[in-house]
Order: structure tokens, then sequence, then C-alpha cells
């Protein structure tokens, strides 16, 4: 009798291994022949909802003409969204910033304000030594207390340097102190060939930076800080009863311009960082070192419309979206959803959108359990065959393991696999 048992047990396991080796040949059959040669599956994917479709071989190339030449000592123009370069010359090159120091005073103490360490309606005590000093002022009166806020619009509006220094020695007790957090944010935004000696940009020894940077510090400022940007588009501010114009002449010139600081000293030059919105896109431009106040805004504007006429901000992919599902093995389920973790933004030629490819490579074995975000391939971004863009593949949910039967079927499937 227990012998028979045993018989009959026997005899449909081999039916039930039989019926599996089935199952896998038909899921042989199945596998492309990249799986069973790379374990890495490659794949093409239409992503209709980001606009982005396959190149046609007889894509009509972009015409982009050359950049203007500007009369100024270094230039920058990036996309504020996707941090793209579209124009520089002698964007490292190390000069001094003059008054365009004071977008990073300003910087610290938009931090300083979001971090709860200062308020706007905060009362500065006026010292001496920011009452004295020389240059373009507010005309703060020592001894006064000023409302902060106040302050601000005089280091942004008027470029007051008694201002700065009032602001700077109210957050960090003196203004070198203050010098110093403004080279610890340049440390945290990249900015590898700036530093700071001064809250004003008046001219000092090793009181240094370059386009590339201040390119970055402007951007980090109106993503991080949207409230207090909105003051560099005002076009004056009256203090004590005396009136006085924003410089940036751009203000006046073209509506889309909306920031952000000029600059001059004899050995700067004049300066003017620019940003401007238009369709959806931002542009930042940074001009160093040209002849005049009316050379710095002309150098300008030329980048800015040299950038918006021939380029457009695209969010080519969104984070969190289901790019593609494939198969996974022993789990709960059977397919895996995958996306990226972060936006993608390009800056592309313009009208140039359908033109953009997404070439998947995805892990061919993947086994439960599944973690969410975890990386199971690559993504990878082409405008007419270059790569523009490239992310990991994550997962977007979490799956467990299976039961025993299922995770052992699975478990056979693979072994036949790994023998061809």
């Amino acid at each position: 009798m227990t012998l028979s048992k045993t018989l009959i047990r026997a005899q449909h396991f081999c039916l039930l291994f039989t019926s599996l080796i089935k199952r896998a040949s038909v899921l042989i059959k199945r596998t492309s022949a990249v799986k069973r040669t790379s374990l890495i599956e490659r794949a093409a994917i239409l992503i209709t909802t980001a606009a982005i479709s396959t190149t046609s071989a007889h894509a009509e190339p972009s015409l982009i003409p050359s950049p203007p030449s500007l009369a100024a000592k270094s230039y920058i123009l990036i996309d504020a969204n996707s941090g793209e370069v579209l124009v520089e010359h002698n964007a490292d090159l190390v000069l001094p910033p003059a008054s365009l120091t004071k977008i990073m005073t300003s910087y610290v103490a938009a931090h300083e304000i979001s971090n709860g360490n200062v308020s706007l309606t905060d009362k500065v005590r006026i010292s001496v030594k920011a009452w004295r000093k020389g240059g373009s002022k507010m005309y703060i009166k020592e001894g006064d207390f000023v409302v902060l806020e106040d302050l601000l619009r005089g280091i942004i509006v008027q470029s007051g340097n008694d201002a700065s220094i009032a602001v700077a020695e109210h957050i960090a007790g003196a203004e070198d102190a203050f010098a110093d957090l403004m080279n610890q944010h340049a440390l945290a935004l990249g900015m590898d060939h700036s530093h700071f000696v001064n809250a004003t940009g008046w001219p000092a020894k090793d009181h240094r930076t370059n386009a590339r940077d201040l390119s970055l510090l402007t951007r980090a400022l109106i993503q991080n800080s949207p409230d207090h940007y909105a003051i560099y588009s005002e076009k004056d501010f009256t203090y004590n009863k005396i009136k006085q114009r924003n410089r940036n002449l751009l203000l006046w010139r073209d509506i889309t311009v909306d920031g952000v600081k000029t600059g001059h000293t004899e050995e700067a030059g004049y300066c003017l960082v620019a940003s401007a919105e238009k369709d959806h896109m931002r542009l930042i431009s940074v001009v160093m070192g040209a002849n005049s106040s009316e050379a710095r805004a002309e150098e300008s504007q030329k980048l800015l419309t040299f950038g918006f006429r021939f380029y457009e901000t695209h969010q080519a992919i969104t984070a969190n979206d289901v790019l593609t599902e494939t198969k996974i093995w022993m789990g709960s389920r059977d397919n895996l959803k995958l996306g990226i973790k972060d936006n993608i933004v390009i800056t592309i030629p313009r009208g140039k959108a359908d033109s953009l490819n997404a070439e998947l490579d995805i892990n061919s074995e993947i086994r439960a359990p599944i973690i969410k975000g975890a990386t199971y391939g690559h993504l990878t971004l082409k405008l007419n065959g270059e790569t523009v863009a490239e992310q990991p593949l994550v997962a977007l949910e979490d799956i467990q393991n299976s039961g025993l039967f299922k995770r052992l079927r699975h478990f056979i499937y693979l072994f036949i696999l790994s023998l061809l």
C-alpha cells in the first residue's frame, strides 16, 4: 500500500515536471534572441503623452545660426529650467563682480528669512560703517532703525552699499562674518571660481567670480526664492523721500524681463545679469565687462533674443509616469511598472520635440521582492541620434514574493533559460 502511494506521487511529480518543461519551452520560444544572449532587453518606445516620437530618417535639420558675438569680456546664456548652456564666451574668466555681488547678498538674506532666523519685519539698526559707506546709496542714517524688507529693496532696486552692509551686520553681526556665509553658499551652489570678501562688491583683493558662477547663483535664487526674486522686477523704490530708479534698463524695454542686477566699477566695467520668461521658457544671461550702461543692456538683449528665437524648453518625460511594464519572476504580480524619479526637462531647437526618441534598456531577469524606487534599467533620450538626457529606470511600486508553488515553477523556468 505504501509503495503504491509512493509510485502514484512519483507519477504525479513526473507529470508536473513534464508540464513545467512544456511551459518553459513555450516561454523560451516567446523570448527574444537578445534576452537569451545578453539578459538585457533593449526597446525603443513611443511616448505620445510626452510628445516624443521616433525620428524620421529624413528629418529636417535645425537651422540655427552662430550665436551673436558681444562687445563684452565675458558672457553666458542658460535655460533656467534645464540648466543647459546655450551661449558662452570666456564664461570661466575670473573677474571682479562689482554690485553683482548683491545678488549673493540678497540670496543669503532670503535663505535666512526662509529658515526663520530673521524676518522681513525686523527693525535693523544702522551702524556708522553702513552709513559712511561710499558708492551707490539708499541714504539710510546712522542710529536709525530700518525695516529689513525696505533694506532689501535698497539692495536690489537702489543697489545701496549702505543697505548691503546693514543687512550683513544684522544677519551675521559683522560684514566679514557675513562674507563667510556668502562663501559657504557659493560652495554649496557649485560656484567653484567665486570668493567674496564683502557684501557690496566694493573692489577688494580676492573678491571675484565669473559669468558661469553668477548664472548658477541666479538660477538658484529664482528657483528657491520666487517671492524674494519678485523684488528684482520693481522699477523704482522711494526711501526717505528719495526716489531711485532700478538701473536695469531692460525692465523698461522688454516686458519679458523681470530682473536681475547691474554692476559697475572701473576694473569690472559695466555688468548685467538679466532674466526673462516667455512661452514657459526662462532664460538667464550674464554679461560682464561691457563699455557702458547702454552697451550692457543691448548686449544682454541680443542673448535673450537669440535664445527665445531658436530654442525651447521641453518637459520630455514626467517623473513617476508609467513608461513601460516588464515581466518579473517569483512575484505576487507578473508585471512591474517602470518610470523615472525626476522630470526630464531639456532645451532643444524650437519645433523639434517630435524628433525626440526614448530608448529603454531593461534588465530581463527581475525577481521579486521589488522595492519601489530600485533601479531596473536605464532610459536614454535622443534627438536625431544624439543623447540629450539619461536617467535610471526605477520601480514605481512594491511587489512582494509569490506563493511557494509559483516560485518553484519560475525557478525551473529560469534554470532552463540559463542552460541556453
